[in-house]
């Protein structure tokens, strides 16, 4: 159930990476994995199809950027769809996850059955 649920994240936690700046794959996974101390470590086979499906829905752009040492990066970043699609997401996340509390919580409130 567990992956089910970070598989379900994946598009609504790179829109909101995406929503502070551009950024390259290896960035989104490296910043998601830092802010989530772990719990959020995307491997390639799970991270590159959720952005190519976000491009493919209008919902990201990307770009190639050349750099002078390293290889070049394929940086994205939100369209307008994208930013309404990300609020959209951060309503309906928001509010599934306050009502599966408040029934967590009330397990955790109501006495035991006898």
């Amino acid at each position: 159930m567990e992956k089910d649920l970070r598989r379900g994240s994946a598009r609504v936690l790179i829109l909101a990476m995406l929503a502070e700046k551009p950024m390259y794959g290896y960035q989104i996974a490296k910043e998601l994995k830092r802010r989530s101390k772990g719990y959020f470590a995307f491997k390639e086979g799970t991270l590159y199809p959720a952005l190519h499906g976000l491009e493919k829905d209008g919902l990201l752009q990307s770009e190639w950027e050349v750099v002078d040492k390293g290889p070049s990066r394929k940086y994205y970043h939100l369209t307008d769809d994208g930013r309404k699609a990300l609020a959209d997401s951060t309503e309906e996340w928001t509010t599934f996850s306050q009502r599966l509390l408040s029934i967590l919580g009330e397990q955790h409130t109501e006495p035991a059955a006898s």
